[in-house]
């Protein structure tokens, strides 16, 4: 088994082309501004121009080109094993309203497909959360009996489509699975065709809210706004609010074609062995593309990612002889410390500004959900769910302190423990002994130094301070990027932001000085 060198696109981003859109080059006045080009501010977009408000979305890098396009493509409202932690910290009530509110995204986005005529491989299937060991069996039975408390058609079983035994299983009827980019094509072109503006290559700086409120580009336009969204994944412009409620985490992802007559009938997601999440996909010669994510980690803490991928190549070759590896990638989420995301208001920034995030990996219900939901607290609509996922609540932190105070300590530790462990040799090692393709934090002129050797064995230094907060970088090997281990900002080997909160590049360093 040899596994693939650097990943590279997605599957989902390599068989959908998304039309070019250039950088905002002179002032604008709307009614709406939406930052952020994934499923949630596409989807509020949608919303906001069929309400009939003129809306301009401003993309830092490329349409779906991050979360939204590394995602695995499960439109469900089984989402792992939530119902029963809702129920405990929030109260039978709170379950019920995130089942039918996240079962109501599951609905239109059937709907929306249909109505645009997107041919997005859109199939209805069962969604699975299941056990291999027995000791996870009554976890299981107490999620199915929260699930069809909470409204939906959920049962324990035992029996599943997969080629491998399981102890049981969460089992809830009638979700869906799709190619997500070929849906928000669709949605793109029918933005596109209602008069809303789009530009790409174009990163949001800063955000005054007030009426109107005022957005500011990196390049110094102004964009005037009555209502601005922030929809890019991590909060930006929320003055550390509520990056202390929210803790990040990476998956990787492989894909690649089972052989002919194979397939699992369904989607399925287990948390034993670091996750593993499946689903299948139809290719154009017939056969079905397994999608398999798992290995989830923490960003920065300097996990061995491609031994991870190896270890996830493995585990598929294991249970699905004849599977052949093609394609892999990584995801990134973020969880809110109570569980539930963050859909509504943007604390300190103004009345109308809003904000989506803390999907905990179901983001694309969860982007759709907060595009109805957003677009109907800007037209004074009444969601019976708006209080739910209203990001100022006060009860669901309190009553979920303790997981924030830890999120808040694993913060803490990295600041200091990271600075202590460049002291020495540095984080991987010394800068001479650095192999092609290997990152090391050091000490340079008494400053944090992140140094990369490429394929030519030349290095390349920038600063190991992350440019949001201060925290230490560390080395992603399978990547080759510099992740933060406080709140998940990412950074190409020459100091690029890859993905926020983060809006500076980490500065340049001269390798020569090391």
């Amino acid at each position: 088994m040899k596994p693939l060198a650097v990943p590279g696109p997605s599957y989902w981003m390599q068989t959908v082309e998304f039309p070019s859109f250039g950088p905002l080059d002179a002032a604008a006045e709307v009614d709406a501004a939406v930052i952020g080009g994934g499923i949630a501010g596409l989807s509020t977009a949608w919303e906001l121009t069929r309400a009939g408000l003129s809306v301009i979305v401003l993309e830092a890098d490329r349409l779906a080109g991050g979360v939204t396009g590394h995602t695995t493509g499960k439109v469900t409202a089984l989402h792992t094993a939530v119902y029963d932690t809702l129920r405990d910290k929030h109260g039978e009530e709170a379950a019920r309203l995130y089942a039918s509110s996240q079962s109501a995204a599951l609905r239109h986005v059937v709907e929306v497909a249909d109505e645009l005529g997107v041919d997005c491989s859109l199939e209805r299937r069962p969604a699975l959360t299941y056990c291999e060991q027995p000791d996870g069996v009554e976890a299981l039975r107490a999620e199915a009996e929260a699930a069809r408390a909470a409204g939906l058609d959920a049962s324990f079983v035992t029996e599943t489509d997969l080629p491998y035994p399981v102890a049981g299983a969460v089992r809830v009827e009638n979700q869906a699975q799709f190619h997500p980019l070929a849906y928000l094509r669709g949605i793109v072109d029918d933005l596109v065709a209602q008069g809303a503006r789009i530009y790409e290559h174009t990163r949001v700086t800063g955000v005054d809210g007030g009426d109107p409120c005022r957005v500011t580009t990196a390049s110094g336009i102004t964009v005037r706004a009555r209502h601005v969204v922030v929809a890019t994944h991590h909060p930006l412009f929320d003055h550390a609010v509520l990056s202390t409620r929210l803790t990040q985490h990476r998956d990787l992802v492989i894909a690649g074609p089972l052989p002919a007559g194979q397939d699992i009938g369904g989607m399925y997601i287990t948390e034993e062995g670091g996750k593993r999440s499946l689903r299948t996909t139809p290719l154009p010669d017939g056969q079905r593309l397994l999608v398999l994510t798992g290995e989830a980690f923490a960003p920065g803490t300097g996990e061995d990612t491609a031994a991870g991928y190896g270890r996830l190549h493995a585990w598929a070759e294991e249970r699905f002889p004849g599977f052949t590896l093609n394609h892999r990638w990584a995801a990134q989420d973020n969880s809110s410390t109570d569980t539930l995301p963050l859909i509504g208001g943007l604390p300190t920034a103004g009345d109308n500004v809003y904000v989506a995030t803390g999907f905990a990996g179901w983001g694309l219900t969860g982007g759709v959900l907060a595009g109805q939901l957003i677009a109907s607290l800007v037209t004074g609509g009444q969601e019976p769910w708006a209080e739910l996922y209203d990001p100022r609540r006060v009860g669901a932190a309190v009553r979920s302190a303790t997981d924030f105070l830890k999120a808040q300590m694993d913060a803490g530790k990295h600041f200091v423990k990271d600075r202590l462990d460049t002291l020495g040799e540095g984080t991987n090692g010394p800068v001479a002994k650095l192999e092609r393709g290997e990152g090391t934090v050091v000490r340079a002129a008494g400053k944090p130094c992140a140094v990369h050797r490429d394929d030519r064995g030349e290095l390349h230094a920038v600063s190991a301070v992350c440019t949001h907060l201060g925290c230490l970088v560390a080395f992603n090997n399978a990547e080759r990027t510099w992740e933060c281990p406080c709140h998940g900002s990412r950074f190409g080997v020459d100091g690029e932001v890859l993905q926020g909160p983060a809006l500076e590049p980490l500065e340049p360093r001269d390798p020569a000085d090391l």
